[in-house]
């Protein structure tokens, strides 16, 4: 009875909250999703930053970067965006989880506002700035010959918040670890 009872324990299908091991699947789920979509997010600014831009800027001409440029962004907006969201939602699921509201008052945690930060940023460039001011902004400098400037600007904001999220990610994962405790 004793080998079934435990072959039954091992098979059976996990719960909301497993007492057994203190576990509560939902933020599993919700911190499954916050990886994914931050290495979607964050891995498709390195690959902006380090890859496409380089690669514009050896193979077109000043004149025609900036247009090249916004032919492949546009078509990753839309998945910055999912990310950005889902990023967004499950970091707020998850602290509301855990109740860890009052990290937000303590210097060790700084990576919190670090994490927030730079999803705001984000958060407001795509769903914002981006479609509301930017592309108009965007096709009157490159309309006036000046679109070389912007993609030189462009450029210098990847590079920025690149750096900005890989420190915000050595610092969350140092820190929801105890590094800075």
């Amino acid at each position: 009875m004793g080998l079934a009872n435990n072959r039954a324990e091992k098979t059976r299908r996990p719960r909301a909250v497993d007492r057994d091991r203190g576990l509560r699947l939902d933020l599993v789920i919700a911190r499954i999703i916050h990886v994914l979509a931050i290495v979607h997010w964050i891995g498709g600014v390195g690959f902006v930053t380090t890859i496409l831009i380089p690669a514009v800027r050896r193979t077109e001409p000043p004149e025609r970067r900036l247009q090249t440029f916004l032919q492949f962004e546009k078509r990753f907006a839309p998945q910055a965006r999912a990310s950005v969201a889902l990023a967004g939602l499950s970091g707020l699921y998850l602290t509301g989880g855990v109740d860890a509201w009052s990290r937000f008052a303590s210097p060790s945690f700084w990576w919190m506002h670090a994490m927030v930060g730079v999803w705001l940023v984000f958060a407001i460039m795509l769903f914002a700035l981006e479609p509301f001011v930017l592309h108009r902004r965007l096709e009157h400098a490159s309309a006036a010959g000046a679109s070389n400037a912007v993609f030189d600007r462009m450029e210098r904001f990847h590079r920025v918040m690149l750096g900005l999220s890989l420190a915000t990610i050595l610092g969350a994962v140092g820190g929801s670890h105890g590094l800075f405790a």
